[in-house]
């Protein structure tokens, strides 16, 4: 999909949005026909007009976009006179910055994919709508409930900045290493516990004739992955804040560095399939289904990104990264995750009320039930995959979620820094390559890092 992410994979893309946003923060708009709030009531309210159309813009990647027509029929149920004019694209940011420039974007849009708008540049050019009100109006499916109550701890702080909620996320994702079930039970394979015990096992794989490892190339945010959780692990809350509030030196600390030592390894002893480097997400990922590969390192996303080339009997399951050490400051079952494929109203949409309305239905039970069954990822609803019947790779994602209990952690630089972002990239994508060393990858962040905390024009956030 190159769904995803919780960050703008395509530093150009964020450079482009950063830069236009800001400097056109004022631009264009008229104001006259803009749909106006009309009265509120039990059955209606976020006082959504009845006739006035409504425009959504959805990233249609590995979750497909048949969950935003689902709200957008469960709207059209309580309001049959909204035409809702529905567009499932690729390229989020290349398409609509030039609308968001001249302030006439569209009423609802899903800001996720490669390339997406930078969040952290449409917050500080005040280009989102506050979500409180639809965040205290009653839920679709209990209006004894308001909205908020139905969510998963973290969804609405994930998406909060300066107190004000602005972005609300739709799948709850972690991240892992992935392999094949059926795979290992053929070989009497286990999941390693630890990083040691995972480059022995790599050697067993490699004498059984598969590559141990492979990873998307291209983006090499998800070789970053395993390697921030290692450090995390290793380092604990702490290390994690540290590194989202930019405090000297934390991209130098042992944690991180014996984090990036580790994935290194995998470079060193040859346990990366050759040419990965090479692959795009789908190239990569397709290998691995092919049973080419024993190993690949995604977000909870990946079944249903795969599930129309993956064999019967695969029997994909995400394991959570390993420990790094014997004395590490989270246990193993930690894991990282977070709230994703982001929502957002944007301000100067000519129907705010509508999209709002539009979110409040796409967060129902109905909806994120449909979202679990076709997308084979977790809405952040709760209870919204009570009773389902769940297949491999989601059941292992929700078993993750339940042994992991309070140890689970995020890291925010992503979306708050850019610029840091695409530097991190860069820096693994030489480091998986061998053509830098750890400690040269540690130096080339953390110089990163500091000129992000040095740039008075970039919006600092806190932890």
């Amino acid at each position: 999909m190159n769904l995803t992410r919780r960050t703008a994979l395509a530093g150009v893309a964020a450079v482009a949005a950063s830069t236009g946003l800001a400097a056109c923060a004022t631009a264009g708009g008229d104001d006259g026909d803009r749909v106006k709030q009309g009265d509120t009531s039990a059955e209606n309210p976020l006082g959504v007009s009845g006739e006035a159309a409504l425009e959504v813009v959805i990233f249609k990647g590995g979750y497909g976009d048949q969950y935003a027509i689902d709200a957008g029929t469960s709207l059209k149920q309580k309001f049959p006179k909204v035409a809702v004019d529905h567009k499932g694209i690729q390229g989020v940011g290349e398409v609509l910055q030039p609308r968001f420039v001249a302030d006439s974007p569209p009423d609802v849009v899903d800001n996720s994919g490669a390339g997406r708008l930078d969040l952290a540049t449409l917050v500080s050019a005040g280009k989102l709508t506050d979500l409180t009100s639809l965040l205290d109006a009653p839920s679709l499916d209990d209006p004894a409930k308001k909205v908020r109550d139905t969510l998963m701890p973290g969804v609405i702080s994930d998406g909060t900045f300066d107190g004000k909620p602005l972005v609300l996320n739709y799948s709850s994702v972690l991240w892992g290493v992935w392999y094949s079930k059926s795979l290992f039970a053929k070989h009497g394979w286990t999941f390693p516990k630890t990083w040691d015990e995972m480059l022995t096992l790599n050697d067993e794989i490699s004498k059984a004739g598969l590559h141990p490892w492979t990873w998307q190339g291209k983006y090499p945010e998800y070789l970053n992955d395993p390697l921030v959780s290692l450090a995390a692990k290793a380092g604990g809350f702490d290390l994690v804040k540290s590194i989202d509030n930019l405090q000297p030196g934390a991209w130098q600390s042992p944690a991180m560095l014996a984090a990036a030592e580790a994935v290194h390894q995998l470079a060193v002893r040859g346990h990366i399939m050759p040419g990965s480097e090479g692959l795009s997400h789908t190239e990569a990922q397709n290998a691995w289904c092919k049973g080419q590969v024993a190993f690949i390192p995604c977000g909870s996303w990946l079944e249903g990104e795969q599930q129309a080339v993956t064999p019967a009997g695969f029997d994909m399951v995400m394991g959570t990264v390993p420990a790094l050490t014997g004395s590490d400051k989270l246990p193993n079952g930690a894991v990282m995750a977070a709230s994703s494929e982001s929502f957002i109203v944007p301000a100067k949409a000519k129907n705010v009320p509508g999209g709002l309305e539009f979110l409040r239905h796409l967060f129902s039970q109905k909806v994120a039930r449909g979202f679990a069954e076709s997308a084979k990822a977790l809405p952040v609803v709760t209870g919204a995959t009570d009773g389902l019947s769940l297949s491999s790779g989601l059941g292992s994602v929700a078993e993750a979620v339940k042994a992991a209990g309070p140890n689970v952690f995020s890291y925010k630089f992503r979306t708050w820094y850019a610029p840091l972002s695409k530097a991190l990239d860069d820096a693994t994508g030489e480091l998986a390559t061998k053509r830098i060393n750890p400690q040269q990858w540690a130096e080339r962040v953390q110089k990163a890092a500091d000129a992000v905390a040095k740039d008075s024009s970039i919006v600092k956030h806190q932890r």
